[in-house]
């Protein structure tokens, strides 16, 4: 009897230790997962395979296109211009208008949706004998837009697991540093959703710039410079007048004196002749 109650002592003071590190191993792993964590979930490359759907995206592509022409009729060119805006269902973004040395011209900067892009394209170029620069681009972000993707969803699921780890939290400190490291991952997913979106704007709508001119004939130009410079003159003479009056006005003072000094001396020599 006395062994077996020597026995079930020992076995009940090794079950108590084995059941203590048992609890410290969990602390233990709580406390590194909270130190872990960002490094498993942050990197983008190294976990895209946690969603293969990611490779199911359709090819992104940012298109923009710069045209410039000669044309006949400025205002009936805007028009046609204007038409076709509407029927590619695009938007006019900027528009100007200026004068060079013996040409008018106007700059127009269209947002037209991608999948309308070439439709816009050819009916602008319709009308047109011969440009003088015509520059398509395609840039293919396929690859930028699944990295920000996978990116933001790794971030989303990092704060997911911070919220778990925060609600088992017992400790202050432990709370606070946790509450500190979602802020962080909330401000770093906001920024990817603000690419994410700036993106996905720019593989939606496409950038075309048209700059289309009509040239002058020359004594028309002539005359036109030739008033410009006039109404130049004009302006300058203008200011050139106001400018001596301020000036003027500025040394009133020296002005006063000046005519005192001059009162008196004037008196006193009319004073010394006979």
């Amino acid at each position: 009897m006395r062994y077996i109650f020597f026995l079930s002592v020992i076995f009940c003071v090794l079950s108590g230790c084995s059941k203590s590190e048992v609890v410290n191993e969990e602390q233990v792993a709580s406390i590194s997962a909270i130190k872990l964590a960002p490094k498993k979930y942050e990197s983008g490359g190294a976990d895209k395979n946690l969603d293969d759907s990611s490779t199911q995206i359709e090819q992104k592509i940012i298109k923009q296109a710069s045209l410039r022409f000669e044309t006949n009729d400025l205002e009936e060119t805007y028009k046609q211009i204007q038409t076709a805006v509407k029927q590619s269902q695009g938007k006019i973004q900027s528009d100007s208008e200026g004068k060079d040395y013996g040409t008018l011209y106007r700059n127009i900067t269209i947002r037209v949706p991608s999948q309308n892009f070439d439709n816009f394209i050819n009916t602008i170029s319709k009308g047109v004998s011969y440009f003088e620069r015509k520059e398509i681009t395609a840039e293919d972000v396929t690859e930028q837009y699944i990295d920000l993707t996978t990116r933001l969803k790794n971030k989303r699921k990092l704060e997911e697991r911070y919220f778990q780890i925060l609600q088992k939290a017992t400790k202050i400190s432990e709370i606070l540093e946790i509450e500190k490291q979602i802020s962080i991952i909330r401000e770093e997913i906001e920024a990817k959703e603000g690419q994410l979106k700036y993106l996905e704007s720019r593989v939606s709508e496409s950038t075309v710039t048209i700059e289309f001119y009509k040239n002058l004939p020359e004594q028309e130009s002539v005359q036109l410079s030739y008033g410009s410079k006039v109404w130049t003159a004009i302006k300058s003479g203008f200011f050139s007048l106001s400018s001596f009056f301020i000036s003027i006005i500025s040394i009133w003072p020296f002005i006063i004196i000046f005519c005192v000094l001059a009162y008196f001396i004037r008196k006193r020599i009319k004073r010394k002749k006979p």
